[in-house]
C-alpha cells in the first residue's frame, strides 16, 4: 500500500513516521554510544566516547570527526532515535538541557513550532506566516483530547474549554516570554479559536452573542495601539500585562469578558531610545487624523515633538493612517462616542504637547522661568484649565509646610520631573480609562456566567544589565506563576501516583519558591525588600542608598539574598531566583515607589471644564504631593508624614495587592502553561541561537518543569507495550501461554535485576526513572544485534551452501558439455550422423513430448474451472437455504405485526374515547387548580411575613443571651483584676516605705553635692561645644580626605604646568625671605617689652600669695553656706546667676587689682563697693535658703497628707471589694436562674421549629390526598392551637427575661463602675512605686554615665588647656598696656572696657584661626605621611628588582641633579618652617584688634603657599624619578580648595565676631545698670568690703603665680612636642607618597604581566589552532589519498568486471551457435542458457551500480581537493598571525625588562633616604612617649576625685527631681479623678437610655406576635375552605389524580425551594450583620 503524502499544513504538525522508525539510525547510536558535549557555537554537539581517563574523558564529535578531552560531569545522554521530535519532552528517557534543546531544534528546523514538555507547551516563533490557523484546523482540533492530535495552542484552548464544560471548574492560559517571542500572537489565536467555537450553536444564540464575539475581537485593536510600541526585538510590542478574562454561560455560549492590565510602561511616553517608537496611538494619530481634526487636536509635524525622539519611525509592513482608521472603527464597534474618540485624541496631544514645554534657569538664581508659553496654553486649551493658573503651579507651586501653605519656587530639573510625571501620568489614566470603557462594553449582556476561561498575556523572567523596579515586579510575578506551576504540576503528579497506587514521598516543589517569594513581599519579622522601601518612602532624608542599607542589615543572611561582588554603586543588591541571580540596581525606586506628582496642577484637571478630563482626575486627592515629597527631603519628624499615609498607597502595594488578587483567581482555575521562545534577535525564520533558548527556557521554567520531572518516575509505559518492546531481554521468565500484563512486566523485572529504585509497579503502567529506559533500549539493542549476527550466520551458510551445490552442477554439465563436443567433433563429419540430424525433426516421435505439454495445460486448466464451478454452486446453495429460512421468520413476524396491529387499533379507538373524557376533566381540573394557586401564593405570603418575624424575635434572643455572656466573662475579668490589685498594694506598701527612708538619704546627700553641681555644669557645656566643634571639623576633614584621594589620580597631566609654576615660586620665596627678615626684627623688639613685663610680675606674685591665704578661708565660709543654700533647684538656678555675675566682676577686680593696689583712694571706694556687694549677695543667699527651707516642710506636710488619703482611699476600697463580693455571689445566682430559662426558651423555640416543619408537610399530603383531607383538618387545627399557645407563652418568657436584663444592665454598670475607680486609684499607686523604683535605677545609671562624661570631660580639658598657655601671654600684653595707662585714672574705666573687648574679640579670632591652621597641618602631615608608607613599600619592591641598575646610567645622572635640586628645596623648606614657627610666635603676640588679626591672616596665607610650593617642588623633583606624580598633583589642588574654603570660614568667623561684640554691649549696659544699683547698696559697707578684699587680692595674687608657673611649663612641653609632632607628619607624609609611587609602580607591573599573560595565551591559543588545522589538513590528506586508493581499486574491479563481461558475452554467442546445431541436448542447453542470462544481468546491474558508486566518488574527491584547498589558505593565514603574535610577544618581553630595570634603580635610591631620618624619627617618638605617660598619670589622679564629686551632685539631682516628680504626679491623680466621675455619670444616663429602647423593642415584637396569631388562623379558615372545596369534586375524576397529585407537588416543591430561598436570604443577612 503506498502512502498517502501530507498536505501543507499537516507538513508543519505531524511528524515523519519513517524517520523516526530508521533502523539506520538506531544501529548508528548504538554502535557509536552517542552523548552530548558542550559546544561555544552550538550550545551541545553530538559526539563519541572514545576513551575514559578517570574524571576526563576522550570524545571524537560526530560532524567533523574532531577529538576533545572533556569533563565527565559535562558529558550528557543521548536519547535513542525513537525519541527524536517527541511531541511531550516529558517522555524523553534522558532529560537533560542537551535533549531538550536538540528536540526542540530538530522540531524548530522541520517546521514543528509547538512542542510540549509535561504541563508547558513551548512556542518557538516561526519569524513567518504558516499555514496552521485556518478554519480546517480549527475544526480538526474541535473536541479532541490532547494525545490525540499534534502540539497546537488550539489543543491546549479546547482541552481547556471542555475540562470547563465538563468539570464546571474555571481555566486559565498562562503566556509568558520575552519581549517578541509571540505572547500576544498566541493570545489572538486562542481568543479567535474560542469565538470560533463558542459561537457554532447557531440555532440557539442570539443576535447579541455575535456582536459580543465581534467586540472582543474587536478589543485587541484598541489596547494594541494604546499600549503597544516598537522595540529593538518586536514591531508590535505590548508593553504591558494584560489578562483577559472570557465568561461562558452553563451552555458553553460566550457571555461577556473583562481585562485587567498590570505593569504599563508608561516611560515609553516620554523617552525612547533610538530605532523605537513611542506607543503606536500618537504616530497614528499625526499620520491618519484630518484637516479639521488636525487643528481641533492642534497637531504638528513629527519632528516638532520632543517626546518623539526619534521622529517618525517607520514599521515595514504597516500603514500608520490605515491603521488609524482601523482603530477609530473598532472603536466605533465598541461603543465608543464622537465625543469620546475626541476627547481621547485630545489627552494624547497634550502628552505630545507637554514635552514641548520648556524651562529655563534665571541667570543669578536656581528658580527655573517659562519663556514661551505657547505649548503650555496649547496643553491648558486641550485640557480645559487656565494658563496662568497652570505656570504658577508649575513654577511657584503652594505647598503645605506643617498647618502653613507657602509657595515654592521651583528649579529647572524639578519643572521639568514635573511635566515629564505628568504626560506619564495623564497617559496611564486615559489607558486605564479606555479599559474600564471597553470592559463595560464586553460586560453589557443580561445573561450570567457560568464559569470563566482567563488568558494570561505577561513578560517573562528578565535579566538585563541594568535590572530596576520594574524587573523587580515581573521577576516576583514569575515567580509566583512558577510556583503555581510547580504546585499544579506536583498535584497532578499525587493524582497520577495514587490511581497508579505508587509508594512516593510526594514533594510540593512550590515550596522551593517560597523563600524568594518571601524576601520580597513579605510584610514583617523581617519585613521583605517591597515593605521596606515602602517603609523608607514615609522616613525623612531616606535614599536609595540608605534603603539598600537597611536591606542588606535585615535580609543580609537570608538564603536568596546576596551582595553583589564588584560593588559598582552602592545601590546594587542581588537576588537568587529560580532562573538565575539577578543584580538589581535601586536607584530612584524611592520616586518609583512614590509615583510622585505636582498636586497644584492636578487639581487644576480636576476643576477643568472639560467633563472627561474631570472624570479621569476624579480621584486627584490620592496623588503623592509636593509637600510629601518635600517632607522626604526637609529634616521633618517621621509623625509628621505619617498623617498622610492613609491618604494613598505606593506602586508597590498596589502591585502586590493586583498581583496577590490574579494569584488567587488563578489558584481558583486549572491552568495551563505556554511559554513562548525567541529563537534569534535578527528576526530571520529558520536559524536557532542555541544559547539564547537555553537562556529563555532557564528563565521560563521548563528546564525547572524537567528538574521536578527527574525527581519521580517521569517514563510511563503501559503494561502491553513495555511486554512487547522488552520481552526479548527476558525471552526465557515469561511462561508459555496466557498471562496478565501486570504480572508479565513483574517477572521480566524481577528478571532484569533492577534496583526498586529506580521504577515503580502501577495499576495499568510501569513507572520508571530518567536514563532507565535508554538504558533498557542499549541492552535490547545488543540482545537483538546477537540474535541478528545469528540469523546472518544461518542465511550466508545456506547461501553459501545453496552456491557450492549450483557450482557444483555446473561441474557436472560443463563435463556433459565437454562429452558432447568431442562426440560432436567426431561425428560432425561423417554422413550417416548428417543424415540424422537432418531426418530427426521430421519425425513424429520427437513431437509427442511438445503435444503432451500442452494437453497437461489444458487439463489443468479445465480441472482450475471445475473447481471453482464447484465452490459457487456450494456459495450459492447455502445462500439460498439462508434465504429459505429468513424468508420464513419474517412471514411469522409479519402474522405477528398483524394481530398486534388489530390489538392496537382496538386500543387506539378505545384510547380516543378516553381522551376526550380525560381532557373534559382536564380543563375542569385546570381552572380549579389556577384557583387554588392563587390561594396557595397568598398563603405562602403570609407564611413568609411569619417566618421574618419569627427570625427577628430569635435575633433578639441571640443578641441578649450574648450581652449576657459578655457581662458574665467582664465580671470574671473584675474579680481576677480586684485580687491582682490587692496584692499590689501590699506590694506597693512596703515599697512605699522603703522609698520614704531613701528619699531621707538622698535629701541629705542633695545638700553636699548641689553646690559643685553649678561649676561643673559650666565647665561640661564648654566641653560639650568644644567636643562638637572638633567632631564637626574631623567629619569636614574626612570629607576632604576623601576628596583629596579622589583628586590625586588626575595629578599627571598637570606635571608640565608644575614645572613652569615652580620658578614663579622661587621668586615668591625670595619675597618671603624678605619680609622674614622684617619680621624678625618686630620680634625682638617685642621680647624686650616681654621681659619688662615679666620683671612686673614677680613683684605683684607675693601680693598674691598674701591674698591666696584669705581666699581660702573665705571659700570655706562660703561653701558652708552653700551646703544649706542649694537644697532646691530654684536656689540654686539664682545662685548660678548671682555666681556667674560675680565671677565677672572679679575677674575684672583681678586685673584692676593687680596693677594699681596702692594708687589712689577711688579704688579704695571701689573696693569698700565691692564687700558691701558680697555682703548684700549673702544676706540675698541667706534669706533664699530660709524660703527653700520653708517650701521644703511645706512639700513633706503635703505629702504626708497625701500619703494619709491614699491610706483611707485603700480601705475604702477594701470595703468596696467586700460588698463586690456579695453582690456577685447574688448575680451568679441571678445568671444561673436565667441560664435556666433561657434554656427552657430554647428547647420550646425547637420544639416550634419543628411543629412548624411538620405542619408544612401536612399542608403538602392534604393537597395531594383528597379522601383523607377531614382527619388531617383535625390535626392541623390542634396543631396551630398548641402553636398559638406556645407563641404565647414564649413572648411571656421574652419579656420577662427582658426585665431581668434590665436589671442585670443596671447592676452590672453600677458594679463595672466601682470596680473602674479602685482600679484606677489601685493603678495610680502602682505606678506611683514604679516610678519610685525606676528613679532609683536611673539614678545609679546615670551615676556611671557621669562618670564616663567627666572621664571624657577631663580629656577635653588637657586640649584646653592648651589654649591657656596662649591666653596668658595676651594677659600679660593687657597688663603692659594698664601700666601704661596709670597716669589716667579717671579714664580707667573706660579703658578697662575697651581692653576686655579687644581681648576677647581678639582671643576668639585667634583660637578660630589656630584651630583652621591647626587643621590645615594635620591634613598637610598625613598627606606627607603616605608619601612615606609608598616609599617605604617602594623600597621593598626595588630589591626584587635589583639585577637591572647597570643599564640606567644615564637616568642616575639626572637623577644625581634631581638630588642636589631636592636638598636645596629641603633647605629652603626647612627655613621656611623655622620662619613660620617664629610668625606663629608673633602672630600669639600681635592680638590687639581685627586689623592685626587680619594680618596673622595674611601671614598664614604666606606660609601654607611657601607650604604648597614645598610640595610642589618635591613632586617636580620626584616626578622624573618616576613618582606618581598624578595623586600629588591632587593633594595640591586640594589643599587649595582647602585654602580656599579656610578664607571662607574666616569671613564667618569675622562676622561671628562682630555678632559677639554686639552682644558684649549689651551685657556692658547691662552691668553699668546692676553696678549703679550695687553702688548704691554698697555706700555704708566699704570698710568691711575694704578688708575683705585685700584678703581675696593677696589669695588671687597667690593663686595666679602657681597657676603662671604650671602653664608656663606646659606651654614649653607642648611646644617641643608640636615640633616634634611635625617632624613626624613631615616623614610620614614623605613615606606616604614614596608608598603610592611604590603601589602605583606595582600596579603597572602587574598590568604588564597581565597583559604579558594575555598575548602568551593568545600565542598559544593561535599555535593550538594552527596546530588544529595543521592536523586537519593532515587528516583530510590521508582521507583524499584514501579515497584516490578506493577509486583505483575500483576502477581495477570495473575493468576486470569489463573483461569478464566480454568473455561471456563471447561465451554465450559460442553456446548460442552450438545449441542451435545440437537439437538433441537443446532441454539441457535452454536451462543453462537461463542461468548464463540471469548471471549476465546480475553482472549488468553490478556495473551500473559500480558506475554509480564511480560517480558518488568523483564528486567526493573533488570535494576533498576543494577541501584540502581552503585547509590550506586558513593554514597560511594562521601562520601569518602567530609571526605576528611572535613579534608583539619579544617587543612587550623588551619592554617588560627595560621597565624592571628602571623601577630596581629607583627603589635603591630611594632606600638610602629614608633609612637614617626613620632612626631618628623613632628615638624622638620614644622620648614624647616616656613624657606623654608622665602627663596621663598625674591626669589619672585628679580625674578620680573629680568624679567622686559629681556622684555626689548627681545624687542630689535625682532626688530634687524625683519629689518635684511626686507633686505633679498627685494633681494629675486628682485631676483624673474628678474626669472619672463624669465619665460615669454619662455611662449612667447612657444605659438608661438603651433600657427603654429595649422595652420599645419589647412592645414591638408582642405586635408583631400577636399579627402573626391572626395571620395564622386566617390561614387556617382557607386550608378548611380549599378541603370543602375540593370535597365536591366529582368521583369519576380519579383518573385525573396523578395530576393533580403533581400539580399539588409541584406547588409544594415550588413553596420548598421559596422557603430554601428565603432562608438562605436570612443566613446571609444574619452573616453580614
Amino acid at each position: 500500500m503506498s502512502k498517502k503524502a501530507p498536505t501543507e499544513d499537516e507538513k508543519f504538525l505531524f511528524v515523519d513516521k519513517d524517520f523516526l522508525n530508521s533502523p539506520m539510525a538506531q544501529a548508528d547510536w548504538a554502535a557509536k554510544k552517542l552523548v552530548w558535549v558542550p559546544s561555544e557555537k552550538h550550545g551541545f554537539e553530538a559526539a563519541s566516547i572514545k576513551e575514559e581517563h578517570g574524571d576526563e574523558v576522550l570524545v571524537e564529535l560526530a560532524d567533523n570527526g574532531k577529538k576533545a578531552t572533556v569533563n565527565k560531569d559535562d558529558i550528557q545522554k543521548m536519547n535513542p532515535p525513537k525519541f527524536s521530535k517527541v511531541e511531550d519532552m516529558a517522555e524523553l528517557t534522558c532529560l537533560n538541557e542537551a535533549s531538550v534543546l536538540h528536540n526542540l531544534r530538530e522540531r524548530y528546523f522541520s517546521g514543528l513550532i509547538y512542542t510540549y514538555s509535561g504541563l508547558f507547551c513551548v512556542v518557538v516563533n516561526p519569524y513567518k506566516m504558516l499555514p496552521i490557523y485556518s478554519e480546517k484546523i480549527i475544526d480538526m482540533y474541535k473536541g479532541k483530547k490532547r494525545h490525540e492530535v499534534p502540539p497546537h495552542i488550539y489543543s491546549i484552548t479546547d482541552n481547556a474549554y471542555r475540562n470547563m464544560m465538563q468539570d464546571r471548574e474555571d481555566q486559565s492560559i498562562l503566556c509568558t516570554g520575552e519581549s517578541g517571542a509571540g505572547k500576544t500572537e498566541n493570545t489572538k489565536k486562542v481568543i479567535q479559536y474560542l469565538a470560533v467555537v463558542a459561537s457554532s450553536h447557531k440555532g440557539k444564540k442570539d443576535s447579541s452573542a455575535g456582536e459580543l464575539e465581534k467586540q472582543l475581537l474587536q478589543a485587541n485593536p484598541i489596547l494594541e495601539a494604546f499600549g503597544n510600541a516598537k522595540t529593538i526585538k518586536n514591531d508590535n510590542s505590548s508593553r504591558f500585562g494584560k489578562f483577559i478574562r472570557i465568561n461562558f454561560d452553563v451552555t458553553g455560549y460566550i457571555v461577556g469578558a473583562n481585562i485587567e492590565t498590570y505593569l504599563l510602561e508608561k516611560s515609553r511616553c516620554i523617552r525612547q531610545a533610538k530605532t523605537e517608537r513611542a506607543f503606536h496611538i500618537f504616530y497614528y494619530m499625526i499620520a491618519g487624523a484630518k484637516d479639521k481634526l488636525r487643528e481641533e487636536l492642534l497637531l504638528e509635524p513629527f519632528s516638532n515633538y520632543r517626546f518623539l525622539s526619534a521622529g517618525h519611525v517607520q514599521i515595514t509592513g504597516q500603514q500608520d493612517d490605515e491603521l488609524y482608521e482601523e482603530t477609530m472603527e473598532a472603536m466605533n464597534i465598541m461603543g465608543f462616542t464622537e465625543e469620546e474618540r475626541i476627547d481621547i485624541l485630545k489627552v494624547c496631544s497634550t502628552v505630545m504637547q507637554l514635552g514641548n514645554i520648556e524651562f529655563k534657569k534665571e541667570r543669578n538664581q536656581e528658580q527655573a522661568t517659562m519663556p514661551d508659553n505657547t505649548a503650555a496654553q496649547k496643553v491648558c486649551h486641550l485640557q480645559g484649565i487656565n494658563v496662568t493658573d497652570f505656570t504658577r503651579a508649575m513654577l511657584t507651586p503652594r505647598i503645605k509646610v506643617g498647618r502653613e501653605v507657602v509657595q515654592k519656587a521651583q528649579t529647572k530639573e524639578q519643572a521639568d520631573f514635573a511635566t515629564e510625571a505628568l504626560a506619564k501620568a495623564v497617559f496611564e489614566r486615559l489607558f486605564r480609562w479606555i479599559l474600564a470603557r471597553v470592559n463595560k462594553a464586553l460586560d453589557k449582556t443580561k445573561r450570567q456566567g457560568a464559569s470563566f476561561l482567563g488568558i494570561l498575556d505577561i513578560a517573562g523572567f528578565e535579566i538585563f544589565e541594568d535590572n530596576s523596579f520594574e524587573q523587580l515586579c515581573i521577576n516576583y510575578t514569575n515567580e509566583k506563576l512558577q510556583q503555581l506551576f510547580n504546585h499544579t504540576m506536583f498535584i497532578l503528579e499525587q493524582e497520577e501516583y495514587q490511581r497508579e497506587g505508587i509508594e512516593w514521598n510526594f514533594i510540593d516543589f512550590g515550596l522551593d519558591l517560597q523563600p524568594c517569594i518571601e524576601l520580597i513581599e513579605r510584610p514583617n519579622n523581617p519585613p521583605g525588600i517591597l515593605a521596606l522601601l515602602d517603609e523608607e518612602c514615609w522616613f525623612p532624608k531616606a535614599t536609595d542608598i540608605s534603603f539598600v542599607e537597611k536591606l542588606m542589615n535585615t535580609q543580609g543572611n537570608h538564603i536568596k539574598f546576596a551582595k553583589p561582588k564588584q560593588l559598582k554603586d552602592k545601590t546594587e543588591f542581588s537576588i537568587l531566583h529560580y532562573a538565575g541571580k539577578v543584580d538589581y540596581n535601586a536607584t530612584a525606586w524611592l520616586t518609583k515607589n512614590m509615583d510622585p506628582l505636582n498636586d497644584n496642577v492636578t487639581s487644576l484637571l480636576n476643576n477643568s471644564s472639560s467633563q472627561f478630563v474631570q472624570e479621569l482626575w476624579k480621584d486627584s486627592d490620592r496623588v503623592v504631593g509636593l509637600d510629601t515629597i518635600a517632607k522626604m527631603t526637609d529634616s521633618s519628624m517621621p509623625s509628621a508624614s505619617k498623617t498622610k499615609k492613609g491618604m494613598f498607597r505606593t506602586v508597590g502595594q498596589l502591585y502586590k495587592e493586583s498581583l496577590a488578587k490574579l494569584m488567587t483567581t488563578l489558584h481558583n482555575t486549572q491552568p495551563n502553561f505556554v511559554r513562548c521562545i525567541i529563537p534569534n534577535h535578527e528576526k530571520r525564520a529558520g536559524k536557532l541561537d542555541a544559547h539564547l533558548v537555553l537562556e529563555q527556557l532557564r528563565c521560563n521554567g521548563v528546564l525547572e518543569g524537567i528538574r521536578i520531572c527527574r525527581q519521580g518516575f517521569p517514563n510511563r509505559i503501559v503494561f502491553q507495550e513495555f511486554r512487547q518492546r522488552y520481552e526479548i531481554l527476558a525471552a526465557s521468565a515469561i511462561p508459555k501461554g496466557f498471562m496478565d500484563g501486570k504480572q508479565a512486566c513483574c517477572l521480566m523485572i524481577k528478571h532484569l535485576d533492577l534496583d526498586p529504585n529506580l521504577y515503580r509497579i502501577g495499576q495499568s503502567k510501569i513507572f520508571f526513572r530518567t536514563g532507565v529506559l535508554a538504558q533498557l533500549e542499549e541492552e535490547r539493542d545488543l540482545k537483538i544485534t546477537v540474535i541478528i549476527i545469528a540469523f546472518q550466520a544461518q542465511a550466508r551458510g545456506f547461501l553459501a551452501r545453496k552456491a557450492f551445490a549450483k557450482l557444483q552442477q555446473q561441474l557436472t554439465a560443463m563435463k556433459v558439455i565437454q562429452r558432447n563436443c568431442a562426440a560432436y567433433l567426431k561425428l560432425r563429419n561423417w554422413q550417416w550422423w548428417r543424415l540424422f540430424t537432418k531426418v530427426k525433426p521430421l519425425l513424429q516421435v520427437t513431437r509427442q513430448e511438445e503435444e503432451m505439454g500442452l494437453k497437461e495445460e489444458e487439463l489443468q486448466k479445465a480441472k482450475e474451472v471445475a473447481t471453482k464451478f464447484e465452490s459457487e454452486l456450494k456459495e450459492i446453495s447455502l445462500k439460498h437455504t439462508s434465504i429459505v429460512e429468513e424468508r420464513n421468520a419474517l412471514q411469522e413476524q409479519l402474522q405477528a405485526e398483524t394481530e398486534l396491529y388489530a390489538e392496537a387499533e382496538e386500543m387506539r379507538v378505545r384510547l380516543a374515547a378516553k381522551k376526550q373524557e380525560l381532557e373534559e376533566i382536564l380543563h375542569e381540573m385546570e381552572a380549579r387548580l389556577d384557583e387554588e394557586e392563587e390561594r396557595a401564593q397568598a398563603l405562602l405570603v403570609d407564611k413568609k411575613k411569619m417566618q421574618q418575624q419569627m427570625q427577628e424575635l430569635e435575633e433578639h434572643l441571640e443578641e441578649e443571651e450574648d450581652a449576657r455572656q459578655k457581662l458574665q466573662l467582664e465580671k470574671v475579668t473584675c474579680d481576677g483584676k480586684i485580687k491582682k490589685l490587692e496584692d499590689d498594694i501590699l506590694v506597693m506598701e512596703d515599697q512605699n516605705n522603703k522609698l520614704l527612708k531613701e528619699r531621707k538619704l538622698m535629701e541629705e546627700r542633695i545638700a553636699d553635692f548641689s553646690a559643685n553641681l553649678a561649676e561643673e555644669e559650666e565647665k561640661s557645656k564648654n566641653l560639650t561645644k568644644l567636643k562638637n566643634k572638633h567632631e564637626s571639623m574631623i567629619s569636614e576633614l574626612e570629607v576632604r580626605l576623601k576628596k583629596e584621594e579622589k583628586g590625586r589620580q588626575e595629578l599627571d597631566k598637570a606635571k608640565r604646568k608644575l614645572e613652569a609654576e615652580s620658578n614663579d615660586l622661587q621668586e615668591q620665596i625670595a619675597d618671603l625671605q624678605a619680609q622674614i627678615a622684617d619680621l624678625k626684627a618686630q620680634l625682638a623688639k617685642k621680647e624686650e617689652e616681654l621681659q619688662n613685663a615679666l620683671a612686673r610680675l614677680e613683684d605683684e606674685t607675693a601680693q598674691k600669695n598674701n591674698a591666696l591665704k584669705k581666699i581660702r578661708e573665705l571659700e570655706g565660709h562660703i561653701s558652708d553656706l552653700q551646703e544649706d543654700l542649694d537644697s532646691e533647684r530654684a536656689a540654686r538656678n539664682k545662685a548660678e546667676k548671682i555666681k556667674r555675675d560675680l565671677g565677672e566682676e572679679l575677674e575684672a577686680l583681678k586685673s584692676e587689682l593687680e596693677d594699681t593696689l596702692d594708687t589712689t583712694a577711688t579704688q579704695q571706694e571701689l573696693r569698700a563697693k565691692r564687700e558691701q556687694e558680697v555682703t548684700l549677695l549673702k544676706r540675698a543667699m541667706d534669706d533664699e535658703n530660709r524660703t527653700h527651707e520653708a517650701q521644703i516642710q511645706e512639700m513633706r506636710q503635703k505629702h504626708t497628707q497625701a500619703v494619709e488619703e491614699l491610706t483611707e482611699q485603700l480601705e475604702q476600697s477594701k470595703r468596696v471589694k467586700s460588698n463586690l463580693e456579695k453582690a456577685k455571689q447574688a448575680l451568679e445566682k441571678e445568671t444561673s436562674e436565667l441560664t435556666m430559662e433561657v434554656r427552657s426558651l430554647s428547647q420550646a423555640k425547637q420544639d416550634g421549629e419543628h411543629k412548624r416543619k411538620k405542619l408544612e408537610g401536612q399542608v403538602a399530603d392534604l393537597q395531594s390526598r383528597f379522601t383523607d383531607s377531614e382527619k388531617q383538618k383535625a390535626e392541623l387545627g390542634e396543631r396551630c392551637s398548641k402553636i398559638t399557645v406556645e407563641l404565647e407563652s414564649v413572648t411571656n418568657l421574652l419579656n420577662e427575661a427582658e426585665g431581668k436584663n434590665i436589671k442585670l444592665s443596671k447592676d452590672i454598670s453600677g458594679l463595672s463602675s466601682q470596680l473602674q475607680d479602685t482600679q484606677e486609684l489601685l493603678a495610680e499607686e502602682t505606678r506611683q512605686k514604679l516610678q519610685f523604683s525606676t528613679k532609683l535605677r536611673q539614678a545609679e545609671d546615670d551615676k556611671n554615665s557621669l562618670q564616663e562624661q567627666l572621664e571624657e570631660e577631663m580629656e577635653a580639658k588637657r586640649n584646653v588647656e592648651r589654649h591657656v598657655s596662649t591666653l596668658n601671654i595676651q594677659l600679660s600684653d593687657a597688663k603692659k598696656k594698664l601700666d601704661e595707662m596709670s597716669g589716667n585714672i579717671e579714664l580707667l574705666e573706660e579703658g578697662k572696657k575697651r581692653l576686655q573687648r579687644d581681648l576677647e574679640a581678639a582671643n576668639t579670632q585667634y583660637e578660630e584661626k589656630a584651630s583652621a591652621y591647626d587643621k590645615l597641618e594635620k591634613t598637610k602631615n598625613r598627606l606627607q605621611q603616605e608619601l612615606e608608607d609608598t616609599l617605604m613599600d617602594l623600597d621593598s619592591q626595588r630589591q626584587i628588582v635589583s639585577n637591572l641598575e647597570k643599564k640606567q646610567k644615564k637616568f642616575d645622572q639626572m637623577l644625581a641633579e634631581e638630588k642636589s635640586i631636592s636638598s636645596k628645596y629641603a633647605d629652603e623648606r626647612d627655613r621656611a618652617e623655622a620662619e613660620a614657627r617664629e610668625k606663629e610666635t608673633k602672630a600669639l603676640s600681635l592680638a590687639r584688634a581685627l586689623e592685626e588679626a587680619q594680618d596673622s591672616k595674611e601671614e598664614l596665607e604666606r606660609a601654607n603657599k611657601a607650604l604648597k610650593i614645598e610640595m610642589e617642588d618635591l613632586i617636580s623633583s620626584k616626578d622624573d624619578v618616576g613618582k606618581n606624580v598624578h595623586e600629588l598633583e591632587k593633594s595640591k589642588r586640594g589643599l587649595e580648595a582647602q585654602v580656599e574654603e579656610m578664607k571662607t570660614q574666616l569671613e564667618e568667623l569675622e562676622d561671628e565676631l562682630q555678632a559677639a561684640e554686639d552682644a558684649k554691649l549689651r551685657l556692658e549696659v547691662n552691668m553699668q545698670a546692676l553696678k549703679a544699683q550695687f553702688e548704691r547698696d554698697l555706700q555704708g559697707r566699704d570698710e568691711m568690703g575694704e578688708e575683705k578684699k585685700r584678703q581675696l587680692v593677696k589669695q588671687v595674687r597667690e593663686l595666679e603665680t602657681e597657676l603662671e608657673d604650671e602653664r608656663k611649663q606646659r606651654a614649653l612641653a607642648a611646644a617641643a612636642k608640636k615640633k616634634l609632632e611635625t617632624d613626624m607628619k613631615d616623614l610620614e607624609g614623605q613615606i606616604e607618597t614614596a608608598n603610592k609611587g611604590r603601589e602605583e609602580a606595582i600596579k603597572q607591573l602587574r598590568k604588564l604581566q597581565g597583559q604579558m599573560k594575555d598575548y602568551q595565551r593568545e600565542l598559544e591559543d593561535a599555535r593550538a589552532a594552527r596546530e588544529e588545522v595543521l592536523t586537519t589538513a593532515k587528516e583530510s590528506e590521508k582521507k583524499a589519498k584514501s579515497l584516490e586508493a578506493e577509486l583505483m581499486q575500483l576502477q581495477e574491479e570495473l575493468a576486470a568486471a569489463e573483461r569478464a563481461r566480454k568473455q561471456a558475452e563471447a561465451e554465450r554467442d559460442e553456446l548460442s551457435d552450438e545449441l542451435a546445431s545440437n537439437s538433441s541436448g537443446k532441454s539441457a542447453l535452454a536451462d543453462e542458457k537461463r542461468r548464463l542470462e540471469a548471471k549476465i544481468s546480475q553482472l549488468e546491474e553490478e556495473l551500473e551500480e559500480e558506475q554509480s558508486n564511480m560517480e558518488i566518488l568523483n564528486d567526493r574527491l573533488r570535494k576533498s581537493t576543494q577541501q584540502v584547498d581552503q585547509l590550506n589558505n586558513e593554514l597560511q593565514t594562521e601562520r601569518t598571525t602567530s609571526q605576528k603574535n611572535e613579534s608583539a610577544r619579544q617587543q612587550m618581553e623588551r619592554q617588560n625588562k627595560d621597565l624592571k630595570a628602571k623601577l630596581q634603580e629607583m627603589e635603591n635610591q630611594v632606600k638610602s633616604k629614608f633609612k637614617s631620618s626613620i632612626t631618628a624619627l623613632e628615638a624622638k617618638v620614644a622620648q614624647l612617649e616616656e613624657q606623654l605617660e608622665q602627663e596621663n598619670r598625674d591626669k589619672q589622679a585628679s580625674a578620680k576625685t573629680m568624679r567622686q564629686k559629681d556622684k555626689k551632685l548627681k545624687d542630689l539631682m535625682l532626688q530634687v527631681e524625683d519629689e518635684r516628680k511626686q507633686g505633679e504626679q498627685y494633681k494629675d491623680q486628682a485631676e483624673k479623678s474628678n474626669t472619672r466621675v463624669k465619665q460615669l455619670k454619662r455611662q449612667l444616663e447612657e444605659s438608661e437610655e438603651e433600657s427603654q429602647r429595649a422595652t420599645a423593642a419589647r412592645r414591638k415584637l408582642q405586635r408583631e406576635l400577636d399579627e402573626a396569631t391572626e395571620a395564622n388562623d386566617a390561614m387556617s379558615r382557607e386550608v378548611n375552605s380549599l378541603k370543602s372545596k375540593l370535597r365536591r369534586g366529582n368521583e369519576p375524576s380519579f383518573a385525573s389524580t396523578p395530576r393533580r397529585m403533581g400539580g399539588g407537588r409541584r406547588v409544594v416543591e415550588d413553596a420548598s425551594e421559596e422557603e430554601a430561598d428565603t432562608q438562605s436570604d436570612f443566613n446571609g443577612t444574619k452573616s453580614t450583620e
